[in-house]
């Protein structure tokens, strides 16, 4: 996608949590960094100071709806604008993708996100954003309709 979006650049939050996992003695483990006030608190100053750097466009996930709320919140105290988009497959297209994954291998961790995703899909995450429905799509066919849905409001 990074290709396909002028001036956008690969913010990866989770390097913003691998950070504070390595904070030594380390913070109290909640099961996923993103319970960690910091790295929302992180994620916002990150990307603001990037983009006021650089300028352009920063993708990157959330899937828990306070999170989501307390990060756009962040963004929008900065005059960040924010295009939202939710790169939805079916249950079984998304177990089959994660269980096939030939980069990082299948991973039981992704596995439990399954229906976390399910939930936040059903009660907040599809009436928020922009819903690009991949169960049929290869990755490059998904990011290029995110790339021309931007381009077209640009």
């Amino acid at each position: 996608m990074q290709q396909l979006i002028p001036d956008s650049r690969v913010f990866d939050a989770e390097k913003v949590g691998e950070t504070l996992m390595d904070i030594t003695p380390g913070l109290p483990w909640t099961g996923n960094f993103q319970d960690w006030t910091p790295w929302r608190l992180l994620v916002v100053e990150t990307a603001r100071h990037v983009l006021d750097y650089t300028g352009g466009t920063l993708p990157m996930t959330v899937l828990v709806e306070q999170y989501w709320r307390e990060i756009s919140a962040g963004f929008a105290q900065h005059a960040i604008s924010v295009r939202h988009f939710v790169l939805h497959a079916d249950q079984d297209t998304l177990r089959g993708r994660i269980e096939g994954d030939t980069v990082l291998g299948p991973s039981p961790f992704r596995l439990t996100y399954l229906e976390p995703y399910a939930e936040a899909a059903r009660t907040w995450l599809h009436g928020e954003a922009e819903v690009v429905d991949t169960t049929h799509l290869t990755p490059a066919q998904a990011a290029l309709q995110v790339a021309e849905a931007v381009k077209a409001e640009a």
